[in-house]
């Protein structure tokens, strides 16, 4: 029997990790009601087909999917527009590296790396060049910029930093 396991340290995140993720999806979801659009947070996985023919299984800290009736089981199977990562020590480099390229490969549109030890939001944006989808860093906000925070593929949807980042106390 031929397995191809990957080990993943799923040690609790810490509470402020799992509050940014709360605050998001909780800023969110009221606006999306009764849109085609849902936010999810860190218990919806979803299974993607890498470039070399991989299957790969990932659960985003949140995720905004307009395809949600694509899916099997508790599995979506198509990606969703939005992700957002919250960096934690073990899973910085990860959030950084292959799972970005996955999503890049997926083609999802809009990225954002947070770092609630710094108060601190990335958000990268898939554009094209020569027909390969790329990630740009948009923009990053913190506390001096944090009134340029929002959801670019979904403007009509506000999130603000002071929400993202509430309740936060600094480990």
């Amino acid at each position: 029997m031929d397995m191809d396991l990957q080990i993943t340290d799923l040690a609790g995140a810490s509470p402020a990790h799992s509050t940014v993720i709360v605050n998001f999806v909780a800023a969110v979801r009221k606006q999306l009601k009764n849109s085609t659009c849902y936010v999810f947070s860190d218990n919806v996985q979803y299974r993607f087909r890498t470039d070399e023919g991989e299957d790969k299984v990932v659960v985003p800290d949140a995720s905004i999917n307009c395809r949600v009736k694509s899916r099997r089981g508790n599995t979506f199977i198509d990606a969703p527009r939005f992700v957002m990562e919250v960096l934690s020590p073990s899973t910085e480099k990860y959030d950084r590296s292959e799972k970005m390229e996955l999503y890049r490969q997926q083609e999802i549109e809009e990225y954002w790396i947070v770092d609630w030890q710094k108060k601190e939001v990335e958000i990268y944006q898939l554009d094209y060049e020569n027909h390969i989808p790329r990630y740009y860093l948009w923009k990053v906000i913190n506390e001096t910029n944090g009134d340029e925070l929002k959801i670019v593929h979904f403007p009509n949807v506000r999130i603000a930093f002071d929400d993202l980042f509430d309740e936060i106390e600094l480990e």
